[in-house]
Order: C-alpha cells, then structure tokens, then sequence
C-alpha cells in the first residue's frame, strides 16, 4: 500500500478537493492512506483564535465564526448548497466543541491549549475530504490519527511513541488492509497524535508530513508520496530565487540536511523513519501529477552536483554575554541551553567566543519575550532582530558571492559541504 499526504495548499478550497479526487482515481488499484493538513490558512485562523482565548488578544468569538464561515462556503461549492448532508453537521459539531472551551478560564499551559484547539483544522479537513470521496465515488474510512499515534506530552513538538504507536496500529489499522477484498482507502488527520490520558498533541508545524512517514513506518508501505505545489524538492525556494531547479533524485542523508537547515518542502523529522525501513519518498506536484517529481532515496550519487540554498528570514540573533566579565564556560552553556529547551525554542545555528555565547533563531512572538526574559535573570543579553539565515550545500565561491552580495554578514560558518551566513542589508 502507498501513504499519500495532501498539504494546506493542495485542499485549500473546493477546486483544490476536487483535484485530489481526480489525483486519487489515478490510483484505481491500489490501498491507500490518505493524510490531510489543515485547509488553506486555517491553522494561522487558529492560532490567532487560541491566542484571542488564552492571551486575549483579538475577538474569539468573531474569529471562530469567520473560520467556520470559510468552510460552509467551501461545503456549499462541493456539495452544491445541500444543507442536509451529514458534513455540515459533522463540521458543526466540531466547531461547537472549540465554542465549549470558550466557557472556561483557559489553561496557564499555552502549548497544551494551543494543541487543543489548533489540531482541528486537520479535524475538519479530514471530514470534508472524506465526505466528499465517498460522494464521489471514491470510497473511504474516515479514522482519526490520535487513535493510531501515541506521543508524550511534549504539547506543540509531541515526541513519538513507536512501540506504543505500532500496537494502536496493529489493533485499529493493520486490520482494514489485511484479508480485504477490493481497494481500501483510509484518509486521516496529519499533524497530530495523542497522549496515554487522550489528551491531543501537535508534532511542530508542517508535521503532516511526519504523519505520513509515521503511518509509512507502521504499516510497512511501499512508498509515501507528498504532494506539493512544487515540481519536487528544488535546490532553493523558487518564490526566493527565480533560478531554482528541481533535483530528479536526492539521497535520504541529503534530505534529512536540507530538512534540518530549514528547507520548507520536507518536515525535519520526516525522512529518518524512512530511512529506518528504506521506503523511498516521492514529492510531486498536485498540479502536474503526472511529472515523475523527486525520488529521496538511499543512494548518494547525485547529492553534490548542484549547490543548494536554504533562506530563513525573520531571524533573531542572540548574543549572551556574563555581567561580570568572566569567560563563557560549559557551566554557563548548560544553563544556556536549559532555558532553550524549556521554552521550546530550537536554534538554527550558535557560535561562542571567550566571552559570549551567539544563538540565531525563528523571531516567535510567543517565545521570544519570555526568552528574552529568562536569560537577562543571569546574562547580559544583545539581539539583532529581521536578519536572515542563508544555508548554501555543497557550495562554491561563486554561489556564496552572489547570495551575500550587498548583505552584511553578521556570522559566518563554514564545514567540509555546508557555508552558512547570518545577515542583513548593507545600510
């Protein structure tokens, strides 16, 4: 059986459902596990609402109604205005249960909030899209993902319980595909698992894609195909450089570099449990799927050939530095790192000297005053905010020329493959 995942971008609207059924006929043969993300922009519509609930910062109530405002259009367009279709109640019944939480103070633990209420974009997704199949012809078991995927209770970066989440597969999985007579699709929730007391978890944003190589990994499939609005994985951000090409195949190594240095088509946790058991990974795009797109796989052959580049823009560049002059020592950089860890905030790239420690990362409005904070309680704290992050593979003089020109390089690193700049535009 194949493992397919459809992004925000391929389910958006109603024209972009309609596609994946179109996408999903072309595979009249085979068993499937179908796993959806979040419609359009609809985990930003809920993380605006979890901070309107829990900070209060925005109208909750008004931003609860146009999120379910925006999916009743799309229901209307695909199911053609019936109002009497089982969806619009099964979607209702969703939003109604976000609605309850509003009739209680929320939580102090902003991540355990934020999961309960932003993992059910993925929610409503799944059932519009498995609604929808099923009306088309295209039969289907709807089942919901924190039934098979069992994680801790790390809220926002649910770290996987493969023993665990193997049996839940084995017991409520496994079984819809062994001994079936016919073609069997599953379509389920990217995104999201659960703890052992059932309460819901996130895996880190774009963690559909992990979904789909958890599933890949406990239910022994043949191949996981992501599908994109990309021809495949390019060696840069075609909207960011204009001259990105795409690769006809990567080595699962290279994969799991550009996933880790930020490259946005691959989750960074996505490649390692296929590797594990050696399924290859195809990203293809939903809108010529009929192109071969991109094959990661074990062979290395062809990594070097072309230079990568990877840009993370709305950086922050911290510098940590003691009060009282004295060095920068192990003791100090364990203590350092402790209140990374316990925020939840992970770096991109770090450089110490005698006499300062210098961390670069993701500028999250959530995080970053309560980080701030905590490391002025012992440290004398410098920052640099909206600089940029330029990771280049595989790199040449020429290549790094060009992406730095008319930049100030603020930090610079260089190893055997990888050049990587922290910068910002020349005044």
């Amino acid at each position: 059986m194949k493992v397919f995942k459809f992004g925000g971008a391929s389910v958006r609207d109603a024209a972009g459902i309609r596609n994946v059924a179109t996408i999903l006929r072309r595979f009249s043969s085979e068993n499937l596990a179908v796993v959806v993300s979040a419609m359009g922009k609809t985990t930003n519509a809920l993380e605006d609402l979890t901070r309107a609930y829990a900070k209060g910062k925005g109208d909750k109530d008004a931003i609860l109604a146009k999120i379910h405002e925006d999916h009743i259009k799309e229901m209307d367009d695909l199911f053609e205005n019936n109002r009497n279709h089982p969806v619009y109640a099964a979607v209702a019944e969703v939003f109604s249960g976000i609605q309850k939480r509003f009739d209680v103070t929320a939580s102090a633990n902003y991540d355990l909030v934020y999961d309960q209420i932003v993992s059910q974009g993925e929610f409503i997704s799944s059932v519009i899209v498995s609604h929808y199949m099923n009306a088309q012809g295209i039969e289907n078991t709807w089942y919901d993902a924190r039934t098979i995927i069992r994680t801790d209770s790390t809220f926002r970066e649910g770290k996987v319980d493969w023993d665990a989440s193997q049996k839940l597969a084995n017991q409520h999985l496994i079984p819809f595909y062994i001994g079936s007579v016919g073609r069997k699709i599953a379509i389920t929730q990217g995104f999201l698992g659960s703890t052992s007391i059932g309460l819901t978890t996130t895996l880190g944003r774009e963690g559909s894609d992990y979904t789909a190589a958890i599933l890949a990994y406990l239910l022994d499939a043949k191949d996981v195909t992501i599908w994109k609005d990309v021809a495949g994985v390019m060696n840069a951000d075609p909207r960011k450089y204009d001259k990105a090409v795409k690769f006809d195949r990567i080595s699962f190594r290279e994969a799991i570099e550009l996933s880790y240095y930020g490259a946005s088509v691959i989750h960074p946790k996505t490649i390692k449990p296929l590797q594990n058991k050696g399924i290859p990974l195809y990203v293809k795009s939903f809108l010529q799927p009929e192109e071969k797109g991109t094959i990661i796989q074990a062979s290395e052959e062809y990594d070097h050939l072309i230079p990568s580049f990877i840009f993370k823009s709305n950086q922050v560049l911290i510098s940590v530095l003691p009060r009282d002059f004295s060095f920068i020592v192990e003791e100090n950089l364990r203590e350092i790192f402790d209140v990374f860890a316990s925020l939840g905030v992970r770096v991109h790239l770090m450089q110490n000297s005698a006499l300062s420690f210098s961390v670069c990362i993701d500028h999250n409005e959530d995080k970053f005053p309560d980080l701030l904070k905590r490391l002025q309680e012992n440290y004398k704290v410098k920052y640099n905010e909206t600089v940029e992050l330029i990771t280049i593979r595989h790199y040449d003089q020429a290549t790094i020329d060009m992406l730095t020109n008319a930049k100030e390089i603020l930090v610079e690193q260089k190893s055997r493959h990888t050049a990587r700049f922290i910068v910002r535009p020349k005044l």
